[in-house]
């Protein structure tokens, strides 16, 4: 961020605080069994890095309308990743102070992500 403008997607407080999901999501499923490795980590990595690329491309594109498109992709992955979290903790892979930092940031990022596309889709209307 140069003179308090925004230079890159790295500068928006959506993609840092998903970056923390994803970094604490990669961190907490080094734990898991195994044989879980294709399966339910891999799903919770996939959708975790997902949710900043989705952010990261939406920033990158021309109109606001493509823009918010994205940012609803990364709010469908943020949705995957949350089902994922629960379906871990159910079968016992997260201690619960994990289940309660990941569903914490998890949200965060929720209402940074719905915050950002309620503002992007201001754009879109006064362009009409």
């Amino acid at each position: 961020m140069r003179n308090g403008k925004i230079q890159s997607f790295t500068d928006l407080n959506v993609w840092k605080e998903g970056h923390q999901l994803v970094i604490a999501i990669y961190t907490v499923t080094k734990s898991f069994p195994k044989e879980e490795l294709y399966s339910i980590t891999d799903q919770m990595r996939r959708s975790a890095a997902s949710i900043t690329a989705n952010v990261a491309e939406g920033f990158g594109r021309q109109t606001y309308k493509e823009k918010v498109q994205f940012y609803y992709l990364a709010k469908g992955s943020l949705s995957e990743l949350k089902n994922s979290i629960l379906i871990a903790k159910d079968v016992g892979y997260l201690l619960p102070k994990d289940f309660e930092k990941l569903v914490n940031q998890a949200n965060l990022v929720d209402q940074l992500l719905q915050g950002f596309i309620k503002k992007s889709k201001t754009f879109i209307n006064q362009k009409s």
